[in-house]
């Protein structure tokens, strides 16, 4: 049986739409995670995406600026913890050796771990230093050519900057 999300879903929409707005894609299920984490090529970016404020001040905001990058993955998804909990515990069975923690941000190569920001990491960042070790781990790693999305488009971008506190919790059956 499916885990229930403990944040409602449309309160936390505007907290995933701007990282679908710099292409990357929202996995909802264990089925896409494997899908995407369990194939052998490639390179992926998988962010831990969370209401927390060190979410909405660094860790978003920081991915969307390195996605920018001249070099980025070859897939870049998100799980959101609270929300697809499922698709998030089976991102974390694959992030096998560090400790759940969201917002993270973890980079695959080959299907293998390569990288990892934990929230331990990303709260002591400001979003240029996020991505600034994310374009490092990038170009250690990563061959495709960027940017994720044309510079307008991400110059008319405004990452959502509120705190999640406010988010309701969804009724839980007893």
């Amino acid at each position: 049986m499916a885990l229930a999300p403990i944040y409602d879903p449309e309160a936390v929409a505007p907290m995933w739409q701007e990282l679908a707005a710099v292409g990357v894609e929202p996995l909802t299920t264990p089925e896409q995670v494997d899908e995407v984490l369990g194939a052998a090529s490639g390179t992926v970016l998988v962010i831990v995406n969370s209401i927390c404020g060190c979410a909405a001040g660094h860790a978003r905001p920081g991915a969307m600026l390195a996605l920018q990058s001249s070099v980025i993955p070859d897939r870049y998804v998100t799980v959101f913890a609270g929300v697809d909990r499922d698709a998030v515990n089976r991102a974390r069975d694959y992030m096998a050796g560090y400790p759940p923690s969201s917002p993270s941000m973890g980079l695959f190569k080959g299907g293998k771990q390569v990288f990892m920001l934990e929230r331990a990491h990303l709260q002591q960042m400001t979003e240029q230093e996020v991505a600034a070790v994310l374009r490092k781990a990038f170009d250690e790693h990563c061959a495709k050519v960027g940017p994720s999305v044309d510079p307008e488009t991400f110059r008319q971008l405004q990452p959502y900057r509120g705190c999640g506190s406010q988010i309701p919790i969804v009724n839980q059956p007893s």
